[in-house]
């Protein structure tokens, strides 16, 4: 509740103009303190984005205000600019607050936005088209249809009426997205021709479809007999879908297959970013960007051949243990495993409905098993689905999104079930982890129920280093919490850290020291045995997604690092679950101030 008289009233406030805010503080000769300032830099950025404010849930009460629930953003060019002078005017304006004045979590607010702003002005500055819009696993085309059938609500005949409106927009929408990849063309920059080859086979079969996951997933939710609509109205909701299916949704897709063919020919020969403008440089700002460290890409590299190294021996040990010999090729013993009979669901037509309960099961239980190393659980609950079908064969073996506010939507694990070989039994324990509990749902929950955070802490910045590499250190903390069951599970999670440990390696290699695409699968595969199939997915990932595959390692060795740091100074005085606070109930910092906050809590019990 506190959560949502928080939001109204900041909410309110955005909407009946923040300058009133600006003048009562300037009669009591009071400045607008830094949380108030930044907490209305993250409603001005969340009334600029109506898919914010669904994603969120709990904004929809103020739609009759907003009229969000009908509307996608339009970004432009001009829009572009337009942010860039923004963020050089709030960075100035963060200057201005001394900080002998600021209470101590103002202080991180403050470290945490100037961080966040300086890495954005410089990517906008030097690098504004150094991205893919158009990609395989996160390209505007499958974000659209995801954000349509997965997040946008259909509880009522206004929010069906406004999925349509939504739909109605998708010619603006992507209209503008044209004019970026048009600026991106002048500036020489393009994909690698496998991402052309995805892209335009994802785009003709969204076009061509018999059943558009747009069209199916709308005709599903307006029948549920809960929603009680008349078979007049809805007769009339189809009518409507028709004509935004014909007239627009259709239209803008082929807009984007149209520039995708045109442009084929102009597919880099190469796929790391070394092949970009000043790609060295952008490298190393997404890597700072994403590790939130100053490590160099060789730095990286080096940490990963090391973990490589380490984690391979361990499982060498536990092969040998198992009987399955010394001396082994890890990797390809692994990949023996992946096709292992008992290890492997039968390819039945009910085989990803068994498959999802049996990763429920593994959710509920290991909510229990991990509760007494918490000082408190989310009230979020999380749910386990199957990766949707038309993006499933690009995506990754799992991924996870946060629930909304007002309990309107829950956390979803999704588990990625196009390939049989994806879901070797031992190895599911470890993903389950990662994505729910402990991992992903426990840490994203709890930071958006965290009523002590200010809106920005909640809300205004994220970076992977922390959420990935929370996730990653969840799964050997299930391991010590005796989650994995059996030798064959703690291979299953070592299998996992290990394939983020060759992450730092392929993708430092792939987009620093020149790797292709082949030298790359040819290493990860070697070296983990994952399946062909998840192999192609990943590596393609790393290079239209550079840096952010290092995110995880790199964020997970900090907590393990900070962990026994406050063991060794600690000592019996240690509480796993202050320590866990100590990292968790902050928001989603940078590793620098995750390490501060350990340190005082180090030096508080000392």
């Amino acid at each position: 509740m506190k959560i949502l008289l928080k939001l109204t009233k900041y909410i309110l406030t955005t909407v009946v103009g923040i300058v009133g805010l600006y003048l009562v503080n300037l009669f009591f000769m009071k400045p607008i303190s830094l949380d108030h300032y930044l907490g209305k830099e993250v409603i001005s950025g969340m009334l600029d984005s109506p898919e914010a404010m669904t994603y969120l849930g709990i904004i929809d009460q103020f739609n009759f205000i907003t009229k969000h629930q009908s509307k996608l953003s339009v970004y432009g060019l001009e829009d572009q600019a337009e942010d860039l002078a923004d963020m050089k005017k709030s960075r100035s304006i963060l200057e201005r607050y001394n900080d002998s004045k600021l209470t101590k979590q103002q202080r991180i607010s403050k470290n945490v936005a100037l961080f966040d702003l300086d890495n954005k002005i410089r990517q906008e500055e030097e690098f504004p088209f150094h991205d893919y819009p158009l990609n395989q696993i996160g390209g505007i085309h499958l974000n659209m249809v995801q954000f349509m059938t997965d997040v946008h609500p259909i509880r009522n005949k206004n929010e069906a009426r406004a999925y349509i409106d939504r739909l109605n927009m998708l010619d603006d929408v992507f209209g503008s997205t044209i004019e970026s990849l048009n600026a991106q063309r002048d500036a020489g920059i393009f994909p690698p021709r496998f991402v052309f080859d995805h892209v335009i086979r994802q785009l003709n079969e969204l076009i061509n479809a018999d059943q558009n996951p747009i069209r199916d997933v709308f005709e599903r939710k307006i029948n549920e007999n809960e929603l009680g609509f008349s078979d007049k109205f809805k007769a009339e909701l189809i009518n409507d879908l028709n004509l935004a299916m014909e007239d627009s949704v259709n239209p803008s897709f082929q807009l984007l297959l149209d520039f995708m063919i045109e442009t084929l020919p102009m597919a880099d020969p190469n796929d790391g970013v070394w092949s970009l403008p000043n790609g060295d440089e952008f490298y190393a700002l997404r890597l700072k960007v994403y590790t939130t460290t100053d490590y160099s890409a060789e730095d990286i590299h080096n940490i990963g051949l090391s973990e490589v190294d380490r984690i391979s021996k361990r499982m060498q040990d536990i092969l040998s243990e198992l009987g399955y010999g010394d001396n082994l090729n890890v990797g390809e013993m692994m990949n023996q495993l992946n096709e292992d009979p008992q290890f492997l669901y039968a390819d039945t037509p009910d085989r990803k409905t068994i498959v999802i309960k049996d990763y429920s099961d593994i959710v509920e239980e290991t909510w229990m098993a991990a509760a007494d190393s918490f000082h408190r659980m989310p009230a979020s609950k999380v749910e386990v689905r199957a990766v949707p079908e038309y993006s499933e064969q690009n995506e990754a073996g799992g991924y996870y999104m946060s629930p909304a506010l007002d309990g309107s939507r829950p956390g979803v694990f999704y588990a990625n079930l196009y390939d049989i070989k994806q879901t070797p039994t031992y190895s599911m324990r470890a993903l389950a982890f990662h994505e729910a509990i402990p991992g992903h749902h426990l840490q994203n929950a709890l930071n958006l129920e965290n009523e002590d955070l200010t809106l920005y802490r909640r809300f205004g910045y994220y970076t992977s280093a922390f959420g990935e590499g929370w996730a990653l250190y969840s799964e050997r903390l299930s391991v010590e919490l005796g989650m994995a069951k059996t030798l064959f599970d703690e291979l299953g999670v070592l299998q996992s850290e290990l394939f983020r440990s060759v992450r730092l390696v392929v993708d430092t290699g792939l987009h620093y020291k020149r790797w292709t695409r082949e030298e790359a699968m040819d290493y990860m595969k070697k070296t983990t045995g994952m399946s062909d199939a998840e192999v192609v997915s990943e590596i393609e990932r790393y290079i239209v997604w550079p840096g952010q595959a290092c995110s995880y390692k790199v964020g997970m060795i900090k907590i393990l690092d900070l962990r026994e740091r406050a063991k060794d100074q600690m000592g019996d005085s240690f509480d796993i679950r202050d320590f866990h606070s100590a990292v968790l109930d902050h928001g989603e910092p940078p590793l620098f101030i995750v390490e501060e906050l350990v340190d005082e809590m180090i030096s508080d019990a000392n």
